[in-house]
């Protein structure tokens, strides 16, 4: 008999979560970056190892929203919170406990779900006593499956952390092939990569007011190039001429990089057109909001 469990992933913003995902698929299918609330829909990305199918939503970073986007984004989270069998809530190993963390220990006694934590970035701290001394602060919280100390950008106990993961899958037929990654049609997964460039090529809040449309995805008959023509969409005219750069540097700069990435992940050859506009306080407007995606979650 097959088994299965869904599984949120959740946490605050930059702890680590996509990195997670990323590292248990052995692909990468969630963009990553150094700055906070990279993630902006749900993304799922399927494990299927021998006769257990983990079905993952990576969700964005609990916060306090500030804009209609960030109020759509943590909607998602809990939307994603009431319909799965277990969570896996992702942390840091210092720090102060966020309210944020505290509110989601609230949702998980609410809904009664089986919560794995993962102590991620554990390669950041030397000092073990600190480790001990912050599981033990979140397992008088809640009374976790399992505590896994991890590092995702490193592979530390990554193994350990599936293992436990499997315990709560139940008997079930795989709702998925075997052989599948994902859920993200191949546009997001595009314009995903893009995103990711713009977010690690620019500074402050530039990456933020971005987002990227793929206006043309088309394979040619003749060969096994890939064209793709994309559309990054800025909320100001200054921010616009700093994502193209001076006669166009960092607009092809950026392009670049993300091409050599969907070839990648495409397994082709691709031949990707950017263009940048401005539309002034996207984030803030719904229509615009819908236009891209971002309430489809």
């Amino acid at each position: 008999m097959t088994k299965t469990a869904f599984i949120a992933i959740v946490g605050c913003p930059n702890v680590g979560k996509s990195s997670v995902l990323n590292r248990m698929l052995g692909q990468k299918i969630a963009i990553v970056s150094d700055k906070p609330q990279t993630t902006r829909t749900r993304i799922m990305g399927v494990l299927t190892e021998d006769d257990t199918q983990l079905v993952f939503t990576d969700t964005p970073g609990f916060h306090k929203p500030k804009t209609k986007l960030g109020e759509f984004m943590v909607q998602a989270v809990d939307e994603s919170i009431s319909g799965v069998d277990a969570v896996l809530f992702v942390t840091e190993p210092a720090g102060e406990l966020r309210p944020a963390e505290k509110e989601l220990i609230e949702r998980f006694k609410k809904e009664k779900l089986p919560v794995i934590l993962a102590i991620n970035k554990v390669d950041t701290i030397p000092d073990k006593e600190q480790l001990m001394g912050r599981i033990m602060e979140f397992s008088q919280l809640y009374p976790f499956e399992a505590i896994v100390p991890i590092s995702a950008l490193r592979g530390i106990n990554m193994n350990d952390l599936v293992d436990e993961l499997k315990k709560l899958a139940f008997e079930s037929v795989f709702f998925f092939p075997e052989d599948t990654l994902t859920d993200q049609p191949e546009r997001v997964i595009a314009a995903e990569i893009i995103r990711e460039k713009l977010l690690r090529g620019l500074d402050k809040e530039i990456p933020h007011g971005t987002a990227v449309s793929i206006e043309k995805m088309k394979e040619r008959e003749d060969s096994d190039i890939l064209d793709i023509d994309a559309i990054i969409y800025c909320e100001k005219e200054s921010h616009k001429g700093i994502i193209i750069g001076k006669k166009g540097a960092s607009l092809k700069r950026i392009s670049t990089r993300a091409r050599e990435d969907m070839e990648k992940f495409f397994q082709c050859r691709v031949n990707l057109h950017t263009w940048v506009k401005v539309k002034e306080d996207w984030r803030n407007r719904e229509g615009l909001i819908h236009n891209f995606g971002l309430d489809q979650m």
